[in-house]
């Protein structure tokens, strides 16, 4: 199955005997500004016109947890998470499709959690909203109650430990910027570098101009420019686990199955135990 959908395949695919849930993650990483501006706030984009049919789900509160020891969006309590995929309208049986406002981020993030708890059919939409040309609409819907329980699985996931041993047994991927991952800059989290070990591997370099994700023959290049090879063990972390979620989408569209360290840097660098790794060698 296609991890992700194009817009033209999502507008015949909602015409269809069994059209996909729709739900919105709009987005954006927030970091303090002096100008005291107002952090981004997806629900009110959301009520300004969003897909016909499409809940919005808000990934600070459905799709993680409070910031603490596990990162700045450390997983959610399953029992929330599964409450909200079924206000939404999620059933096990019905298929899904993820949007966001055209970065991707947060809808993979949703993606990844549907995945990893056992849903079989979910999707995003490539470029996001953006990418769509169909008509959009204010009225916020209340769909039937869906079915969806989320279990989750064995594989996928990685803590701090199992990072840091991917990052010498097979390839760990680092999808924030390159500027954090030398050490450069750290404008976020308590230290500036990256986990010893790990690849830089900027996820905007998975998408070309127009936010959609390149073609997946030049995704397999890139990753095994990078060292991932067919053999290879493979995991992602990023700042705080929303990006790197974006990151195992790539690949996924490429191919190759990834695992995600939800906690990222936010967690690793707040342990001061963690060793930490400055400029461009993953050493």
């Amino acid at each position: 199955m296609n991890a992700i959908i194009s817009a033209s395949d999502l507008a015949s695919d909602l015409t269809g005997a069994n059209p996909p849930v729709l739900l919105d993650v709009r987005w954006q990483l927030t970091v303090a500004k002096a100008t005291g501006e107002p952090p981004y706030d997806g629900r009110a984009a959301y009520e300004e016109g969003h897909l016909p049919g499409a809940v919005f789900v808000d990934l600070d509160r459905e799709l993680a947890s409070a910031p603490g020891e596990g990162g700045r969006h450390p997983l959610p309590d399953l029992a929330h998470f599964g409450a909200a995929m079924r206000r939404a309208g999620v059933s096990s049986g019905t298929p899904v499709v993820v949007y966001d406002g055209g970065q991707g981020w947060a809808a993979a993030r949703a993606w990844w959690l549907l995945r990893w708890t056992g849903h079989p059919d979910v999707r995003v939409l490539d470029g996001g909203l953006p990418a769509w040309e169909g008509p959009l609409e204010k009225t916020v819907p209340t769909p039937a109650e869906g079915d969806f329980v989320p279990e989750p699985g064995a594989a996928g996931l990685l803590d701090a430990d199992a990072a840091a041993a991917l990052a010498r047994s097979g390839v760990l991927l680092d999808a924030r910027a390159g500027e954090r991952y030398r050490g450069e800059v750290e404008p976020i989290d308590p230290v500036a570098g990256h986990i010893p070990g790990a690849v830089s591997a900027p996820t905007t370099e998975n998408v070309g101009a127009d936010g959609c994700f390149l073609p997946a023959e030049e995704l397999r290049a890139r990753f095994k420019g990078l060292g991932v090879t067919e053999d290879a063990r493979v995991g992602v972390y990023c700042g705080s686990g929303v990006s790197a979620a974006h990151e195992v989408l790539a690949l996924a569209v490429a191919g190759i199955p990834a695992e995600l360290y939800v906690g990222s840097w936010s967690q690793w660098s707040s342990d001061p135990d963690r060793p930490v790794a400055v400029g461009p060698d993953p050493q």
